[in-house]
């Protein structure tokens, strides 16, 4: 974790854990989307002034991309970490939507997935290009995933890599946006169940 020093006119300057309060910063963009979540807002939720933010991010456009590769590497790193916790491709993924059921329908903070949601609502066209591929990444590490499973030979060589894991991804996103309307964990588990089931049937025998 790193500490930041704002400077200022007089005094000693204001040091912060830029980790922390990218935590909140996180969780309001989150909560409000980008338009929605006002710089003041942000300012507030990280408990800095909005002086101290800008001098620490630059702008609300470089928060938000910070605050996406937050959410990447912590909350939503949990896809990541799931695709290289099985030896077997196809438990892999398997366990990729499970762990997405329980992250999404989480009953403290936000529920879904901050980069298809929150995200998604973004406006700005480099911030919209920023997280379009955040998305497209999740799904080459899928498909990589997938390919890995193909030579080991757990799936037949025809079997489609990247159309499975533009599905999958889908499914993900879907589970996401259910979440966001109430979805239950016990409903999410259920979707990645009948997702699960399609995708053990390439097995290869």
């Amino acid at each position: 974790m790193t500490d930041v020093e704002i400077k200022r006119g007089r005094g000693r300057p204001r040091a912060f854990n830029r980790e922390a309060v990218l935590e909140h910063a996180m969780q309001a963009f989150w909560s409000a989307g980008y338009e929605g979540a006002s710089v003041p807002l942000l300012a507030g939720a990280m408990g800095i002034s909005v002086q101290s933010l800008y001098a620490a991010f630059g702008s609300k456009e470089a928060l938000f991309r910070e605050a996406l590769d937050y959410y990447s590497r912590t909350v939503g790193g949990f896809g990541a970490r799931a695709l290289e916790a099985e030896s077997d491709a196809i438990r892999a993924v398997i366990r990729f939507l499970d762990e997405a059921a329980v992250n999404f329908a989480r009953t403290t903070g936000t529920p879904g997935c901050m980069i298809a949601t929150a995200a998604a609502e973004v406006a700005e066209p480099s911030l919209s290009a920023y997280a379009r591929q955040l998305r497209t990444d999740s799904v080459a590490r899928i498909s990589a995933r997938l390919k890995r499973g193909v030579q080991e030979g757990q799936m037949s060589a025809g079997f489609d890599c990247d159309h499975w894991a533009w599905y999958i991804a889908s499914v993900m996103l879907g589970m996401s946006v259910q979440a966001r309307d109430g979805a239950t964990a016990d409903v999410l588990h259920a979707v990645a169940r009948i997702a699960a089931a399609s995708i053990e049937a390439n097995r290869r025998g």
